[in-house]
């Protein structure tokens, strides 16, 4: 396993997960920040996210979130893709798996963040191995019928928070790379308002703005504890033949917002 990065490798990302505003929620601010940083940034989601309504048809519900989708990629120059694989119904078959080793193979990604393998949601735990198990092989030329991209590579590989920062059995996740979001967080806020189907579901069903809420007060309980305002949270794969280097760290180092704010104030 490399401890350097490979110079050049293409400045692609893939954010591999399993519903229409997992990405907002998880690395929103992260894309952002490399975005900004001229990388190229594609979103996927196994699924529609077609069970994400209480009265909408599978048809009707999935158009939409695949709409406020592609809005919310837009705002940062993203791409958006969906491998409509059934909501709260995916499984690790060798259809899903071809399906998303045909996407990598296309996106080339060098660095990919996809969703933890244990969590809450199973789909959230089966897109996390269907992600591992297409970053690790893609590349080999007989893996897809799909044109092999010069540079394709097994990519830097990174596992997003758990819902609530713990696993499915509720035991705390410690981070391996804390990512300050703190000047991109109005832009992933922004991002995740655009999924207004589920925004909608949730204000009506809970009276309050929750969705919005949730993601602002747990981006700040992460970004705190790192010593910044705002934070996403990474456990990096850094398993045989992935990279060991903790390459968004080294992109996206942390500015510690709060700590500049009070020494400007004492100077």
């Amino acid at each position: 396993m490399a401890d350097t990065a490979p110079d050049p490798i293409r400045k692609v990302v893939l954010a591999f997960m399993a519903h229409p505003d997992d990405a907002e929620i998880a690395c929103g601010g992260t894309l952002a920040r490399l975005s900004q940083l001229g990388w190229e940034i594609h979103i996927a989601t196994a699924t529609a996210g077609d069970c994400g309504t209480a009265t909408l048809s599978p048809e009707e519900i999935s158009a939409i979130r695949i709409r406020e989708s592609v809005k919310a990629a837009e705002l940062i120059g993203a791409t958006y893709h969906c491998l409509h694989e059934p909501d709260g119904r995916l499984v690790c078959d060798r259809t899903a798996l071809q399906k998303s080793i045909d996407l990598f193979r296309e996106v080339a990604p060098s660095v990919v963040i996809t969703m933890p393998m244990s969590d809450y949601h199973s789909d959230h735990e089966v897109t996390g191995q269907l992600g591992r198990a297409a970053s690790f092989v893609y590349a080999t030329p007989n893996a897809s019928d799909r044109p092999l991209l010069p540079g394709s590579m097994v990519p830097y590989l990174y596992y997003c928070d758990g819902h609530g920062g713990v696993d499915r059995l509720g035991d705390p996740i410690e981070p391996t790379t804390r990512i300050d979001i703190s000047k991109q967080f109005e832009l992933k806020s922004r991002m995740l308002a655009c999924h207004e189907s589920q925004r909608s579901w949730l204000r009506q069903h809970n009276g309050i703005d929750e969705y919005l809420i949730a993601m602002r007060e747990y981006s700040s309980r992460r970004g705190q504890e790192s010593g910044f305002d705002f934070g996403e949270v990474f456990v990096q794969h850094r398993g045989h033949a992935h990279p060991a280097y903790d390459i968004l760290t080294e992109l996206l180092p942390r500015s510690n917002p709060r700590l500049q704010s009070r020494k400007s104030a004492t100077a």
